[in-house]
């Protein structure tokens, strides 16, 4: 345990998974449910928001981020630690940063309908549907943070939706019991 994670009083928490598995809502509902603060920061807004990027690259319709620049902007905020950061890849953050990843995942007939509702282009959406398929982002997940935080959770309906929020909600909990935290935050 280095001494930022002895100093932080709330975990970070990655969640992850192909574009329409999920990953917003649940870290916003997770950020709403939790007994303490917990901040969802959307990678992607971010990026967006405070220029994080080399420019607009119009064929995948997607920023191309500076990960020199999202790393030096997200630093300050994960050494505080709470956050929840909520984007399609993992691999770019410290291993340091991260108490838990979560990988979402969905059935790919089901995720092409959900981003052929967002108005994906159709090269998008068959790359994106081939990474799910190939579990490309578990597999990336598995490679570049320890097994023991690594969890991959379905997203498919209503109910997984919930059921994952509540034990996200839990492993909070747990996190600060064995960090020695109180629970008033």
């Amino acid at each position: 345990m280095d001494i930022e994670e002895k100093t932080r009083q709330f975990p970070n928490i990655l969640i992850t998974g192909t574009p329409g598995t999920g990953k917003s809502t649940h870290a916003q509902l997770l950020a709403e449910q939790s007994s303490v603060p917990l901040r969802h920061i959307n990678v992607g807004e971010l990026v967006k928001e405070k220029g994080l990027h080399e420019g607009y690259d119009e064929e995948w319709q997607a920023y191309t981020v500076d990960e020199d620049k999202l790393l030096d902007e997200l630093e300050p905020v994960a050494s505080e630690g709470g956050i929840i950061l909520d984007w399609h890849t993992c691999d770019v953050f410290p291993e340091r940063w991260i108490d838990l990843v979560v990988v979402l995942r969905c059935d790919h007939t089901q995720l092409w309908d959900r981003l052929e509702k967002r108005n994906y282009p159709l090269k998008k959406i068959q790359e994106n549907n081939e990474a799910e398929i190939m579990q490309t982002i578990l597999d990336e997940a598995r490679e570049s943070y320890s097994q023991e935080i690594v969890i991959e959770l379905k997203s498919e309906t209503t109910e997984d939706l919930e059921s994952n929020v509540e034990r996200l909600v839990q492993w909070v909990k747990a996190w600060r019991r064995d960090h020695g935290c109180n629970d008033e935050g």
